[in-house]
């Protein structure tokens, strides 16, 4: 078969994408800070919320005043939105236009900043590796790592609260990037990111940051939950065939899934609670499998073991559709 005509699959440019992406991940992790795009995203973000989002002692009043805020909201996530999918998608046509063997590689270096697992592996390995010096230490590292309150939270609730955040970002980073890369290419990771990202510093029920977000910040936030709706169903899954647990438990994770006030984080936290025997806490919210055990440093190192093999079959999974691919469109 002579390479044009396979170079010619835009799919098989998107599944070998992938295992590439991961692969720049593992070797080089995250680009400069100036250079990232999730980084230009946020900064785009900032500047549009300190116009969108009233004062936090400006509490909106009135129906008109909320719904005010809430279209200024949806309007400027709209066209930051419009935004990244543009660039990306312009992005994604000039790599096209190279010739594939050099396409693929260009393609996955534009991927790479949209994943971040060996970001999230290190920073659940670095609150680990501080709890082992100190409690204080372990508490202001997971700081770096969640946006709740850890002043009063014992060892066992700073690893649970690590863990929880491994198994959500193991969704938001790596997995619903990659569900969206393989529906609509490079645009669709991106417009996950940013309206992940969105959802990060905008999609809060009341202040922060100085400013009221219970308005402001509702569109971002009910875009996120949509956007990740399937993407945490996955996660969950990847999660259960990880750990080699069958389909039975199917039905606990969406029990336990439900105790959390998320649509969608709770699938992967509670996947991963339930497939390594653990108890996951966030103190006066929920538990997650509460006749599990409390987390100690060997469940840190397990718990990554069961998050890397997620990341293993997502490759595989590109893989064999770069095989599929060329077994159908035939061989010479």
């Amino acid at each position: 078969m002579p390479e044009a005509g396979l170079w010619a699959l835009p799919g098989l440019w998107l599944a070998a994408a992938v295992p590439l992406a991961l692969g720049i991940d593992a070797w080089l992790g995250e680009p400069p800070v100036r250079w990232h795009p999730v980084v230009w995203i946020g900064h785009y973000l900032g500047w549009a919320g300190r116009r969108v989002a009233p004062p936090a002692e400006a509490v909106p009043q009135g129906r008109g005043a909320r719904w005010g805020c809430f279209a200024l909201g949806a309007l400027a996530w709209l066209a930051g939105a419009a935004l990244v999918w543009a660039v990306s998608a312009a992005l994604q046509g000039a790599v096209q236009q190279a010739p594939g063997w050099l396409a693929v590689p260009l393609l996955a270096l534009c991927l790479k900043p949209l994943l971040a697992w060996r970001m999230l592996a290190s920073e659940v390995q670095a609150v680990e590796a501080a709890l082992a010096e100190s409690l204080e230490a372990g508490r202001a590292r997971l700081a770096w790592l969640v946006s709740r309150d850890v002043a009063q939270l014992s060892a066992a609730q700073v690893r649970e609260s690590a863990l929880e955040s491994l198994a959500e970002n193991l969704n938001d980073s790596v997995v619903a990037p990659l569900f969206w890369f393989a529906l609509f290419g490079l645009p669709g990771a991106a417009l996950y990111r940013f309206a992940n990202t969105a959802d990060a510093m905008w999609g809060y029920p009341g202040a922060r940051a100085g400013r009221h977000w219970q308005w402001a910040g509702k569109w971002a936030a009910r875009a996120d939950d949509l956007l990740s709706w399937l993407p945490a169903r996955l996660t969950a899954w990847l999660l259960l065939c990880g750990g080699g647990a069958g389909p039975s438990l199917w039905r606990a994770v969406r029990r336990e899934a439900a105790r959390t006030p998320s649509p969608n984080s709770g699938w992967p936290m509670a996947a991963l609670a339930l497939c390594t025997g653990l108890r996951l806490e966030k103190p006066g919210v929920y538990v997650l499998n509460a006749p599990g055990r409390s987390p100690g440093a060997q469940d840190t190192s397990q718990a990554l073991r069961l998050a890397q093999k997620v990341v293993w079959m997502l490759t595989g999974i590109a893989v064999l559709a770069m095989v599929l691919m060329v077994f159908e469109q035939g061989l010479p």
